[in-house]
């Protein structure tokens, strides 16, 4: 990347917004200069510059809550850099998934927000807690105990109910037999180590796919 082109203002700082790079949510904006994006590429995580303690800070460097550097790119005015990360927990310092949880301006049904899908982070995290701590006497420490098969056959449990429900109209029923499907999927992905962000990544792909001429 050739950063000779950027403009960065006054005090020597550019805005950089950061944006996980399978959701495309927006996770923070902050500031880089130059020494810190050359930290930033060198190092292949996050740094920037603090403007209220003006000093370099590395993403995660006491928290753990790094982030790895995808792609970085600059707008058409050269004044402001997207960077795009694969998020190791948090990006906020309240301890949620971005910096931009609340709403105070909104028009018509929207349906689902990012922030509603913080869950599936917390629950893969949660999954992969018990799968590497056994806590006796939780559900999901017995699946894994169990092993593949019954996890599988819990799936299949799980997406037949899902059936049923959907085949019963019930709007009631099936939010919670989804629910139950989507948690025991997240314990199959555990098993078999293929982590969610790889599943969004091909929904994201499919999504910038060009339809066939």
């Amino acid at each position: 990347m050739n950063i000779e082109g950027l403009k960065f203002d006054e005090k020597g700082l550019i805005p950089a917004i950061v944006q996980d790079a399978a959701t495309k949510e927006v996770l923070t904006l902050a500031y880089m200069n130059r020494e810190s994006l050359e930290k930033s590429i060198e190092s292949g995580e996050t740094w920037f510059f603090s403007r209220s303690r003006n000093e370099l800070w590395h993403k995660g460097e006491t928290s753990g809550n790094t982030q790895k550097i995808a792609e970085m790119k600059f707008d058409c005015d050269q004044d402001a850099i997207v960077v795009l990360v694969e998020p190791a927990g948090p990006a906020c310092h309240n301890g949620t998934t971005s910096c931009f949880t609340e709403s105070f301006y909104q028009t018509g049904e929207s349906g689902a927000s990012l922030k509603d899908f913080e869950i599936l982070a917390y629950l893969e995290k949660l999954i992969k807690e018990r799968e590497e701590q056994r806590p006796e006497g939780a559900y999901t420490t017995y699946l894994f105990e169990k092993g593949v098969d019954k996890i599988l056959k819990k799936v299949g449990e799980e997406a037949s109910e899902v059936i049923i429900a959907a085949k019963n109209r019930s709007h009631e029923e099936l939010k919670w037999e989804a629910a139950d499907l989507i948690y025991h999927l997240l314990v199959l992905l555990r098993e078999q180590e293929l982590p969610l962000k790889e599943v969004l990544n091909v929904l994201n792909k499919r999504r910038e796919e060009k339809p066939a001429k």
